[in-house]
């Protein structure tokens, strides 16, 4: 087992319409809005830039991410990240009754050189932050929804 890699998915049921959902996610310049950890977006080009993530652990995690997939017939995004995180990350927006089943995958190598010291006593904590992440994005964009739906004339 290779332990600095990791295959996350998360599937998220929201009471919004498939196309909002995506209209937001497709905008990550405006994610440090609503998702508290992702704590800075930095634009580089028309479809990359920087990021940086801090969750409860003490640490922050800064990538490269340049868009490798913006569909919105088919409404999937994903994304390449360089830097202390390398891999893949996707959204997959769906219809789902009269919400939205929303699909989160991520496929990463570790190559922050802390994380990848601490790769077998830490992985439990390092899945739990994730976890907490994920969450507090779920809520976090809830949120963004409910706002947006409140503005909406």
């Amino acid at each position: 087992m290779e332990w600095s890699h990791y295959r996350f998915r998360s599937t998220w049921r929201l009471d919004a319409e498939p196309d909002t959902v995506y209209r937001v996610l497709e905008r990550p310049d405006f994610y440090p809005q609503w998702w508290p950890q992702i704590r800075e977006v930095r634009q580089t080009g028309d479809t990359s830039g920087v990021l940086r993530f801090r969750s409860v652990l003490p640490y922050d995690l800064v990538v490269a991410a340049r868009s490798t997939r913006q569909d919105p017939e088919r409404r999937i995004l994903e994304v390449a990240m360089t830097g202390d995180l390398e891999g893949w990350v996707r959204w997959t927006v769906a219809a789902n009754g009269p919400g939205t089943r929303l699909l989160f995958e991520q496929e990463v190598v570790v190559r922050k050189p802390l994380m990848r010291r601490f790769a077998v006593p830490g992985r439990p904590l390092f899945l739990a932050n994730h976890a907490l992440m994920m969450r507090s994005g779920r809520n976090g964009l809830l949120a963004r929804l409910a706002a947006d739906r409140g503005h909406a004339v």
